[in-house]
């Protein structure tokens, strides 16, 4: 039936994914991943833009033309005017004088920038006035990373002081872990990519914690939920009970990422890529690569990471050991699981053993235990007369 197919159990908590118990595979996936990361950034590092690199940015009239004829002026310019130095970035702005193309160069002198306006200007055939500049300086780039990272040392302290209270140091390690390997993983797809990192990327960084924060949050609640009080029975280990909350709680996980994702779609593909608004791609394109990663953190990494850790408790341990003891002892038949049926008798036994393990009733014609014959009162024969015969009267 069409209940029983993976979306259906999927809803109801029931597809029995083994995600924890697969942890070593998760693990060295991650792991992997990671090493990539870093040896991205330590052989391509990542495109800076002119707000941390430093550089020059043109504002041209977006009435000159295409974008690409506008940009093949300004390479065209800048060659003749400062040789070695080309357009980084170029794309196309609205604002309250209307659109424009905005053009982003590497570090120019003030000279250069002047002859280069000069250039651009006879080229398009437009007043020099009429193009707009400005300069940036790496410094301001530099004050932006270091508040940047300031922000996220001020959100990990916070966000750790919270799952402490709220959980327990092992949730809280676990949290932060997933939350440190997101960011080094999106990281690193801008490093191997060549995403252009912008004020915008920084702030976006920091918002793809508190989502990944949330995915983390809803697991580990569950989690905490099922294992409750687990010492006390000898059903599931830690890890059982873990995972299955994995599985309760994987279609709310993943609806909560598809609904966010589907604005931050609209707002990279719609906003950046079809209508041309290039101040939204640096932002929608953080946004969208950190969601994703972080639906996969939550639920590959944090709470395997966290069962890892519970095996290391002494007194969890000790459950699982008797969990699998006891199981083991089921499988071999030396314990009877609780309310499992009684076996039913057998011709071998003897007639007061089948009674005693089938409660069947007394033989019949046995007189019912504890209850008189309907014509004795007292214990005594019917017709009264105490000792004396009972049809035989005095005269």
């Amino acid at each position: 039936m069409a209940k029983s197919g993976l979306a259906a159990r999927l809803y109801r908590g029931e597809a029995d994914l083994n995600i924890v118990g697969k942890r070593k595979l998760w693990f060295g996936v991650a792991g992997a991943l990671v090493l990539i990361a870093v040896l991205s950034f330590a052989l391509n590092g990542f495109k800076l833009g002119i707000e941390f690199a430093g550089g020059n940015s043109f504002q041209v009239p977006a009435s000159v033309g295409t974008l690409d004829r506008a940009e093949t002026v300004v390479d065209d310019a800048l060659a003749a005017e400062a040789p070695g130095v080309e357009v980084v970035s170029a794309q196309k702005v609205g604002g309250t004088s209307g659109e424009y193309y905005e053009m982003r160069t590497g570090q120019l002198t003030a000279e250069q920038a002047n002859a280069a306006k000069t250039a651009m200007a006879q080229e398009f055939g437009i007043q020099a006035d009429q193009i707009s500049g400005s300069q940036v300086s790496e410094a301001w780039g530099s004050q932006v990373t270091s508040r940047a990272f300031l922000g996220l040392l001020i959100f990990l302290a916070v966000v750790s002081i919270y799952l402490v209270l709220r959980f327990e140091w092992r949730m809280a390690v676990a949290a932060i872990a997933s939350l440190l390997t997101n960011l080094v993983l999106t990281s690193g797809i801008y490093s191997l990519v060549g995403f252009e990192v912008t004020p915008s990327t920084i702030i976006g960084f920091l918002t793809i914690l508190g989502f990944a924060l949330y995915d983390v949050v809803v697991v580990f609640d569950k989690v905490q939920e099922n294992t409750r009080g687990i010492t006390a029975n000898n059903n599931l280990t830690y890890g059982e009970a873990s995972n299955l909350a994995l599985n309760q709680s994987l279609m709310r996980s993943l609806n909560t990422s598809v609904v966010a994702l589907l604005p931050v779609g609209g707002l990279l593909f719609i906003g950046a890529g079809l209508l041309g608004a290039g101040t939204l791609k640096d932002l929608g394109l953080v946004l969208f690569v950190g969601m994703a990663v972080a639906f996969l953190t939550s639920i590959l990494l944090a709470t395997p990471l966290l069962v890892l850790l519970k095996n290391q408790d002494p007194r969890i341990s000790a459950h699982n050991k008797r969990v699998l003891s006891r199981r083991a002892a089921v499988a071999r038949g030396e314990v009877t699981p609780k309310g499992a049926p009684r076996p039913a008798p057998t011709g071998d036994q003897p007639v007061e053993a089948d009674a005693a393990l089938a409660g069947v009733a007394p033989k019949v014609g046995a007189r019912p235990s504890g209850k008189r014959s309907s014509g004795a009162r007292g214990g005594r024969p019917g017709g009264g007369g105490g000792n004396r015969p009972g049809g035989a009267k005095r005269r």
